[in-house]
């Protein structure tokens, strides 16, 4: 017994020595792995776009007075770090001078998807129940500006060719597909003759695009989808039963969701990670709620392992700042907020500097608040969901 012991260390010295690398049970030798950062609805009320006038006027850039770079900036180091970085753009978007919409017809401002792809985003998901809230026009605006500032794009289309395309990019080295589907608006839904104008949630549906994009090389498929109940932070019946229908029946590598507007858990169905709703990445409701400024940016790490992809699921919050309501002329409040802003939160509690308690107070209740939320289906357990923390 003392023997084998004795070889046992040695062998394991030896190794060390050598400086050869531990392998974890399943994980592939020498195998492949990218990051992939997703985040909720970006969602441009009127009140935002008056933000973007406000800070063009005070940095000189942007397009047509709107300059939406300041809005944004907080969460750039964590999704620059990304090797794939996947947004949701709610609405469509119309020309640079406008005119601009809010709820219920969204037409917002193109400039921000160039602030989008600023912060680092690669692709970005399109199907949504405001999707064809200006019809073909605004539907084709959005694609365009996409393909003209540098973004992917997937869930709506110009053409029925385009519409059986399958966004694929190569992701350090891996063919990865991204697909998106979303509910139909009651209120302007796409006409019997443009119904591939907007990708609906339909298993069926997703199958034949997942088999598509297998049968185009894709090595990893993921979903973004528009579902659930607005201002829910637990995911509505017929969400967990498609969450599950997915999962036994699609060979999705994992599922990103949108639409309640506040945050929903994140957990591992059937061995697959689903985040049924990671809340708004940017919105400013005429209503605000609190829950509806907070949201989470799932990050998810990919590794190739010997029977598939083993991926890992850490989260950041995020809020928005949103400035407290003064009559013309009258001065906000010492220390409150001046600018409605994206701030990444964990970032601000490591280096808070002069900021009142009242401020630190509300970033605290956020990162709490998000984490139960996110919590509340069991990853935490075996599952393996944790915060993300950054490498300086």
């Amino acid at each position: 017994m003392g023997r084998a012991v004795a070889v046992l260390v040695a062998v394991a010295s030896l190794a060390t020595a050598c400086g050869s690398a531990t392998v974890e049970p399943g994980a592939k030798a020498g195998g492949r792995s990218f990051t992939v950062a997703a985040a909720g609805d970006i969602l441009i009320h009127p009140e935002l776009v008056e933000q973007a006038a406000k800070d063009a006027e005070e940095t000189g850039e942007g397009e047509a007075g709107l300059d939406f770079g300041p809005l944004l900036a907080g969460v750039k180091p964590v999704i620059s770090k990304a090797d794939l970085a996947i947004c949701h753009m709610e609405t469509p978007v119309g020309k640079p001078e406008g005119p601009f919409e809010g709820y219920p017809e969204f037409l917002v401002p193109p400039q921000v998807l160039k602030a989008i792809k600023g912060v680092g985003y690669d692709t970005c998901s399109t199907a949504s129940n405001h999707t064809y809230d200006h019809g073909m026009k605004g539907v084709r605006n959005t694609l365009d500006t996409m393909d003209e500032v540098g973004l992917g794009h997937t869930g709506s289309a110009r053409t029925a060719e385009e519409a059986e395309k399958i966004n694929i990019r190569d992701v350090n080295g891996v063919k990865v597909a991204h697909l998106s589907y979303s509910w139909e608006s009651f209120l302007n839904p796409a006409p019997e003759n443009k119904r591939w104008a907007l990708n609906r949630s339909s298993t069926g549906e997703i199958k034949k695009a997942e088999s598509r994009a297998r049968k185009e090389g894709a090595e990893v498929v993921i979903l973004s989808i528009h579902w659930g109940l607005e201002h829910y932070n637990e995911p509505s019946v017929p969400q967990l039963d498609l969450a599950r229908r997915i999962t036994e029946e699609t060979g999705i590598d994992l599922v990103i969701g949108h639409h309640a507007h506040v945050v929903q858990p994140i957990q591992k169905v059937n061995g697959t990670w689903i985040a049924y709703s990671l809340g708004n990445q940017v919105a400013r409701h005429s209503s605000p709620t609190g829950l509806t400024e907070e949201g989470a940016i799932g990050w998810f790490e990919f590794r190739e392992a010997t029977d598939g992809w083993d991926v890992t699921a850490r989260y950041r919050t995020t809020l928005v700042d949103i400035p407290p309501e003064v009559e013309p002329g009258e001065e906000l409040p010492d220390g409150a907020v001046e600018d409605h802003r994206l701030v990444d939160v964990q970032s601000v509690l490591d280096e808070p500097g002069d900021l009142s308690e009242e401020r630190l107070a509300r970033y605290r209740l956020a990162a709490d608040r998000t984490r139960g939320f996110l919590f509340n289906r069991g990853a935490p357990g075996g599952d393996g969901l944790k915060p993300l923390s950054l490498e300086k």
